[in-house]
């Protein structure tokens, strides 16, 4: 009954953070807010974000108003996990990495998925338009330009978004994420790992 418990709570708190970081990747790729699923993305985030706004203003292009409300969200969710879990009292170090540690996989997670969708996109509506495709591009192409750059086009056939991938995943890979999670749960306890 526990595991289920923590299961839909960190599932929820996910998806609800996973807004937020796409609010925060897409004001700093700067995306048309006329899309239409930019809007969902802003209306659906806007009650945490407008209250911070006043007092904390956007600096450069990072809006520091959703990287607070998205900290503060992560945090939350990693202490609540950590509370159902029978951890006790979590110290303050191993919860303020697993929140930054949790963002980051979570960019990454958001990066690696939209580069699969963006090539397969790629495949399938070439040249036509579509809300979410338009996203998902001003979303890819500040990752794959670079990489561009250094691999051209093979055959007219664009390899950058598997490099992209491999390098995503590597990242991945090295977030010692899962360790610092293991060493605070108990012996027993059955909580989902990343």
């Amino acid at each position: 009954m526990q595991s289920a418990l923590i299961f839909i709570l960190r599932t929820l708190f996910d998806l609800y953070v996973l807004v937020f970081v796409l609010r925060l990747l897409m004001q700093w790729v700067k995306v048309d807010t006329r899309n239409p699923f930019v809007q969902f993305i802003l209306r659906v985030t806007n009650p945490l974000v407008m209250p911070l706004r006043r007092l904390l203003p956007p600096v450069g292009r990072l809006d520091s108003a959703t990287l607070m409300a998205l900290l503060g969200l992560q945090m939350l969710g990693t202490v609540l996990i950590t509370q159902l879990a029978c951890i006790g009292k979590p110290g303050m170090v191993p919860v303020l990495l697993l929140t930054v540690l949790g963002i980051v996989r979570l960019i990454l997670t958001v990066y690696f998925w939209t580069i699969i969708i963006y090539a397969v996109l790629s495949w399938v509506n070439a040249g036509g338009y579509n809300p979410a495709a338009a996203l998902v591009s001003a979303l890819a192409e500040p990752l794959l330009k670079p990489v561009r750059r250094v691999i051209p086009l093979i055959g007219g056939l664009d390899l950058s978004p598997i490099f992209v991938l491999i390098g995503l995943q590597a990242l991945m890979m090295l977030l010692p994420t899962r360790s610092i999670w293991s060493a605070m749960l108990c012996a027993n306890s059955v909580v989902p790992l990343f």
